[in-house]
């Protein structure tokens, strides 16, 4: 039972500050100014305590009821005291309420066969403030983030059509994985476009069409991470390998800070044409820089533009803008996201663990797929199969942390995941070994003695450890996986920094690993 938001604000509040906002102009004391501080900071505190308790009633406690419920109780209370004091920002307070509206109506949308989306919120500010329609209008407004400001930027024509269908079609189930996974990295990726004006839309777009939000996802020319960057571009970018071999094209905030950047650079050049700005992140910036000049500004659509484009970069284009489309209009196609718990959180592993064996304690409860791509996209750092230290702080969910620490921290659960995640195949294997006697070697006299013993067998010169390098490998992954040194990796197989560059398929000679 998740704690409800009261369904009536108290209005005469509302009211006052939406009717007299001449009052805000009144001179403030210094007195009234730090009086009207401590009842802002009274609002905060109070906000917090109930989406804590929200969080403990997503996770089953029953304190949950009640610690919301007087977390509302000090919020009207503030509200009556800010009514009274002079200087007192109102205005503060209905932000406050906004927010925690908004995080009401996202909870109740798991009892919901559809996502409410934006008519519900704007339904929700109606019947709160029926009788005061100022304050509808202030909180309407308050909530309106442009978040349809892509739909202007580009032009909805029969091949969106066509990639709208594919998407809802034989792609639905990329369209929903993409969508999960982006919720969860949403508050790492998001802010990145927001600073640099472009609309959360496009972010989604790209990142469906590129990884469907697989940190980890690399293409057969090498491009890597969500956002699918090429190493000399993404270096442009400040992507690329840091002093400990990490790829920080693997990491979301880092790609979408590249991708926001390297898309404005692009519509600077294009004279902000969307559809060609994406034709030149798929096709070549070279490409589209050139074939814009060539045709003296004429649109993608224009067929002496098109033309000029590969197939991939022409099904690409509408692919990205299609995608961006449902995301803003899912109730128009019949859409319903899954709905995800993203809030961020961390927890600090208790013992080691490696991120298959925390998959496999924390079940999948609220979640069909589980939470392995969560940890893996939360914390890009780390290999599926390689141990982490215990003390080690993880990025997750609260829904990750509070499984963590029921069942994962220790337990039969823990040691089940442990077991199934050392089982070793060739310890299934049953040697049937003969009885008998068996000479070994051959057998010498020793001078001054009757007896025989058999001479020793030289040792077996050991063979060099080497790994083939995979899909996806870099000097920095192997060296995790085997508990090596980067430098000393680099040092035994002649790659030089900063790149450490490896091919798929050459030999690592694995010198000074432990594993």
């Amino acid at each position: 039972m998740f704690p409800r938001f009261p369904k009536y604000w108290p209005l005469a509040a509302l009211l006052l500050v939406c009717a007299s906002p001449s009052a805000l102009a009144q001179r403030v004391s210094a007195k009234d100014k730090v009086a009207a501080d401590v009842l802002v900071q009274r609002m905060a505190t109070a906000e917090q305590r109930y989406n804590n308790a929200l969080v403990l009633a997503a996770n089953g406690d029953a304190k949950g009821v009640t610690e919301s419920n007087a977390a509302l109780e000090d919020m009207e209370d503030v509200v009556d005291a800010c009514v009274k004091q002079r200087g007192c920002p109102m205005s503060d307070l209905l932000a406050t309420w906004k927010r925690l509206l908004k995080a009401e109506i996202d909870t109740a949308g798991e009892e919901l066969d559809e996502d409410p989306g934006e008519e519900a919120l704007l339904e929700a500010d109606t019947a709160l403030a029926a009788d005061i329609p100022e304050a509808a209008r202030a909180a309407r407004l308050l909530g309106d983030d442009n978040r349809h400001a892509f739909d202007r930027m580009v032009k909805f024509n029969p091949a969106i059509q066509a990639g709208i269908r594919r998407w809802l079609t034989d792609m639905r189930p990329q369209l929903m994985d993409s969508y999960e996974n982006y919720q969860v990295m949403r508050h790492l990726m998001w802010p990145e476009f927001e600073r640099r004006g472009l609309p959360e839309a496009l972010l989604f777009g790209i990142m469906a069409k590129e990884s469907n939000g697989r940190v980890h996802a690399v293409s057969r020319a090498g491009a890597a991470g969500p956002m699918q960057f090429m190493p000399a571009t993404g270096r442009r970018f400040g992507l690329g390998p840091d002093d400990s071999g990490f790829d920080s094209r693997y990491d979301p905030r880092s790609a979408a800070m590249a991708s926001a950047a390297y898309l404005n650079e692009r519509l600077r050049q294009l004279n902000n044409d969307m559809e060609l700005s994406l034709a030149g992140y798929n096709g070549g910036e070279g490409r589209a820089l050139r074939v814009h000049r060539q045709s003296g500004g004429t649109g993608f659509w224009d067929a002496s533009v098109y033309g000029q484009f590969p197939a991939e970069t022409r099904d690409y284009v509408p692919m990205v803008i299609a995608a961006a489309w449902i995301y803003l209009h899912p109730r128009q196609y019949g859409v319903s996201f899954p709905k995800v718990d993203a809030h961020p959180a961390t927890f600090k592993l208790a013992r080691p663990a490696s991120i298959y064996e925390l998959t496999i304690c924390l079940g999948n409860h609220g979640n069909r797929d589980g939470y392995m791509r969560t940890l893996r996209n939360l914390n890009p750092r780390y290999e599926a199969e390689s141990w982490i230290p215990a003390g080690t702080t993880l990025n997750a969910t609260t829904r990750v942390a509070g499984l963590y620490a029921r069942h994962c921290s220790g337990g039969a659960r823990t040691d089940l995941a442990r077991a199934l995640v050392t089982a070793d195949v060739n310890a299934a294997i049953v040697s049937d070994t003969r009885s008998g006697n068996v000479a070994v070697g051959e057998v010498v006299p020793l001078p001054g003695d009757a007896a025989f013993v058999p001479a020793p067998v030289p040792a077996a010169k050991p063979k060099a450890r080497t790994h083939r390098v995979a899909k996806g490998d870099t000097l920095g992954r192997i060296a995790q996986r085997y508990g090596c040194e980067v430098k000393t990796l680099a040092r035994a197989n002649g790659l030089k920094a900063p790149g450490y560059s490896v091919r798929q398929g050459q030999q690592i000679r694995l010198e000074g690993c432990s594993r």
